[in-house]
């Protein structure tokens, strides 16, 4: 009979059954058909029972049959304890989902291999430099003269590939009042060549659209854009647009797997390197850099011939910096370059969230671990409540490898059952955190469609998840000796200490999970609630911008307008919003002295900014109309304190130097306190505030492409001025656009969307992982009660008294809490270390930070102590005599 006959008749056993019934009954039919006695013919046929066990096992796959007798039997025992198996159930499906939903944006934004030809040989290029402070610090922007160099340097050995930056971009298919927004990235003609990518329709770049700065207007969009924005119509290939940079034509739609090189984000339209306006200028650094080596080709010799080209541009770079301090150019100098492996891309977003997705990694694993430690103990409980029949099945031959399959398929329900009800958990949570990662306006978008590599991690965990909780009580059923349990059990101290070993491990985990919840949480209350130096209520700031630059009165013009409107309470004009990560700096010389060696920041704004964003005045004047940059500044306190020794710098003179030694002078006009410039996080930096209003070497006013509207409302809801202020610019002047309006209060947020959401996952996971502690304590503190019944009994018959009964039910669990809280103080003291750059401004050696775990798992030890000691405290104790 071939396999998979004998496998089907597993699935019909009962039918088999009575067809091997029905076949030993004629063959004794036949005996009394040729006239032998029934008893004769039963004697010379021998055994029916051995026959048919034989007869099944050669027309069954024998294991198979016992794993599907013995899931039915789980089942049985499963169904049984309806609440006891749910709650396991719903425990582990908690844990395995969070995992699954963890690994999948790990995956999505950090493993998951660009869908490119070769990914594995492809590196990005990082420099390795120091700040103004001395810091050291790696970046991954470069000139595009620089990267020219670098890549006729390696040519033969491997290809670079020049990718900019992924920005919205502002463009129109029709009239301005048609605008749309995308995300626009410029990438070298030669990327999806060397990539190994076929078009979806039309064609792609090439060499030769990369050739000529401005000559080749040609863009390739994203299967994902051709798809959402042209439902996958042919006629969109030749189609035009117009943007900031000019008119493009489409010229074929990439594959639909590939949507760039930054995880996080889903690039629309791809443009030749050669469009860029950057690529005109030396000192741009704008975007980053690829290396793809060739076949055979190390890393490190084409590594080695970068780093010679960029230290002979270095140096020839150095010739212009008269003027500079030293310090800075000996930095300079030490600069290098780095290579790390960029299979799955590089985006500012991996950078970012690479350590708190670790620590989030870290977090649910250790929420799994005591998930698993509470069920192995539920487990082991009812392997000791079932100790007799074990005995039995023993007794009467049933081997251990038979009691271990027996234990481990009711595991593997629960754990199967579990990873069930995880995955469609995994399947909203990963959605749900990655929806906020980044503002609501700019929202990452992460490949989270299912996988291989999903799936097999789903399926290792739940491998692993079952073997962890029940492993340990399968072999301890299995070693079960029938004589001991069938006369009264085995020591049951033994199974306590396996128990309370769990129960001190949950409470070290417990501990630690709460332990970094706490500094998450602190941090982000510390973070948000840093003073600001402004007021950041009832502030709009309306982002615009012309495609061709315009006089200043076309900006006072709008300006005015808006002044208008009702529930405007003033208007100002700023280069760009404060706390949108967007900076000005240079080095300051006061007095004709040497550049001092840090940097100070710089922000053009309008009269009236400081008023409308609240930045009181120590002294001085705010701007006025007639003054221009260069020429009057207003400095803030740390500005006067770092070159002004903290002395009223109003009057004095400063110079801003730049690289090739040419000075701008200033004059200090007003002094206003400290406003945090770019973001949270950094300290208030040395600021000046210079005039909007600038004027060229030839002494004419500048006209501007793009500023700020700083609006300030009179209502609490600014928002609601949003779509009136976006008709109102073009309105006032056709020639600007809006591009994007954000009140104040979000770029607040968008300061704090990491730690908000670090704290709240945290937190999430701090709550399940104490209730599974609590749980877990409370599972074995019932269980010893059971077990110590009559021992308790005796004691209280004998005059125990109640505080005795309750120390005795509650000393080795309360043991065992204590010295699980201390290896989770251990734990979470050496793994502060590795988080530390995600906190801020808190010690992990604080007792506070110590204290609130602490008091918090004694608290929850209590609570689950308490219903075992009543029950302690019920026992009858001439109920416990009379059973003696």
């Amino acid at each position: 009979m071939s396999l998979w006959s004998r496998i089907a008749n597993v699935a019909r056993r009962d039918r088999l059954a009575r067809d091997i019934d029905e076949e030993l009954r004629s063959h004794l039919d036949e005996a009394l058909a040729q006239g032998r006695h029934p008893s004769e013919a039963r004697r010379a046929f021998g055994s029916a029972l051995r026959y048919g066990e034989e007869s099944r096992d050669v027309r069954f796959v024998a294991w198979l049959d016992s794993l599907r007798a013995d899931v039915g039997f789980g089942w049985r025992q499963l169904a049984k304890r309806k609440v006891t198996s749910a709650a396991a159930i719903l425990s582990l499906a908690l844990a395995i989902g969070a995992c699954t939903g963890a690994f999948r944006l790990i995956d999505a934004l950090l493993l998951r291999p660009l869908p490119v030809a070769s990914p594995g040989r492809l590196y990005g290029l990082f420099r390795r430099s120091f700040d103004f402070d001395g810091n050291l610090r790696v970046d991954d922007s470069y000139e595009y003269p620089l990267y020219r160099q670098m890549q006729a340097a390696v040519k033969g050995q491997a290809e670079l590939i020049a990718v900019s930056y992924t920005s919205r971009g502002d463009l129109t298919y029709g009239s301005d009042q048609e605008m749309e927004r995308a995300y626009i990235q410029n990438v070298s003609g030669s990327m999806f060549a060397s990539f190994g990518l076929r078009p979806a329709a039309g064609r792609l770049l090439t060499v030769n659209d990369d050739v000529t700065p401005g000559a080749h207007p040609y863009v390739v969009i994203s299967y994902d854009y051709w798809k959402r924005r042209f439902d996958r119509d042919p006629k969109a290939v030749g189609r035009t647009f117009r943007a900031d940079m000019g008119i493009f034509e489409i010229v074929g739609v990439g594959p639909e797997t590939f949507t760039g090189t930054e995880p996080g984000t889903v690039t629309d339209i791809l443009i030749p390197m050669a469009m860029h306006a950057g690529v005109t200028h030396p000192t741009w650094s704008w975007f980053r850099v690829l290396v793809r080596l060739k076949d055979g080709v190390a890393p490190e010799p084409v590594l080695e011939r970068l780093r010679a080209t960029y230290r002979a541009v270095n140096e020839e770079r150095a010739k212009e910096f008269s003027g500079m301090p030293k310090r800075y150019i000996d930095r300079f100098f030490r600069q290098t370059l780095l290579l790390r492996p960029a299979a799955s891309g590089i985006s500012d977003m991996q950078e970012s969230y690479r350590r708190a997705l670790a620590a989030l990694g870290v977090l649910v694993a250790l929420v799994l671990l005591i998930a698993c430690a509470n069920v192995a103990n539920l487990m082991s409980a009812q392997a000791a409540a079932r100790a007799r029949e074990m005995a039995l099945r023993v007794a009467i031959g049933a081997g251990r490898r038979r009691l271990v399959q027996l234990v481990l398929v009711e595991s593997a329900m629960l754990g199967i059952l579990a990873a069930a009800i995880g995955g469609l958990f995994a399947w909203w949570a990963a959605p749900f955190v990655a929806g906020r990662i980044n503002p609501p306006d700019n929202p990452v978008r992460l490949m989270l469609a299912p996988d291989w590599r999903v799936a097999a991690f789903g399926l290792v965990l739940t491998l692993g998840v079952v073997l962890l909780f029940g492993l340990a009580p399968a072999l301890r059923a299995s070693a079960m000796k029938p004589v001991i349990a069938l006369k009264g059990g085995e020591d049951p101290h033994s199974r306590r200490r396996l128990m309370h070993a769990l129960i001190a491990a949950q409470v070290a985990f417990c501990f630690l999970v709460l332990f970094v919840a706490g500094l998450f949480t602190v941090t982000f209350d510390r973070l948000s609630h840093q003073p600001t130096g402004f007021s950041a209520a009832r502030l709009i700031n309306v982002e615009t911008l012309s495609p061709r630059q315009q006089p200043m009165a076309y900006w006072d013009q709008v300006t005015e307008r808006l002044r208008s409107l009702p529930g405007v309470e003033t208007v100002a004009l700023a280069g760009w919003p404060l706390l949108s990560d967007v900076g000005w700096n240079g080095v300051i010389s006061v007095g004709g002295a040497q550049p001092a060696a840090d940097l100070a920041y710089f922000l053009n704004v309008s009269p009236g900014w400081a008023g409308a964003m609240k930045i009181p005045f120590i002294g001085g004047r705010d701007f006025r109309p007639v003054d221009t940059c260069p020429g009057a500044a207003i400095v803030n306190q740390a500005f006067a304190k770092r070159y002004f020794e903290s002395a009223d710098p109003v009057g004095k003179l400063f110079d801003k130097v730049e690289g090739d030694g040419t000075r701008t002078r200033f004059q200090v006009v007003g002094w206003v306190r400290d406003a945090r410039y770019r973001n949270m996080r950094e300290p208030i930096t040395p600021t000046a505030y210079v005039p909007i209003r600038s004027i060229g070497a030839d002494g004419a006013l500048q006209p501007r492409s793009s500023a700020t509207f700083v609006v300030r409302t009179v209502g609490e809801n600014p928002a609601a001025l949003a779509s009136i202020l976006r008709h109102e610019v073009p309105r006032a002047r056709p020639e600007f656009r809006v591009t994007r309006i954000r009140t104040q209060t979000e770029l607040l947020r968008a300061q704090t969307l990491r730690e908000r959401l670090l704290a709240m996952l945290a937190l999430f996971f701090g709550v399940v992982a104490l209730l599974l502690a609590a749980v877990g304590l409370y599972g074995v503190l019932d269980y010893s009660v059971l077990q110590r019944r009559r021992e308790l009994g005796i004691r209280m018959a004998i005059g125990a008294p109640a505080a005795n009964i309750a120390r005795l039910v509650t000393l080795e669990i309360f043991v065992m809490v204590f010295a699980g809280a201390l290896a989770g103080l251990a734990l979470g003291l050496a793994s502060a270390r590795s988080i530390a750059t995600l906190l801020y401004q808190v010690n992990a050696g604080d007792p506070a930070m110590l204290m609130l775990p602490s008091v918090t798992i004694v608290a929850a030890a209590l609570l689950a102590a308490l219903p075992a000691v009543l029950h302690a405290m019920r026992i009858d104790p001439v109920e416990m005599l009379r059973s003696e």
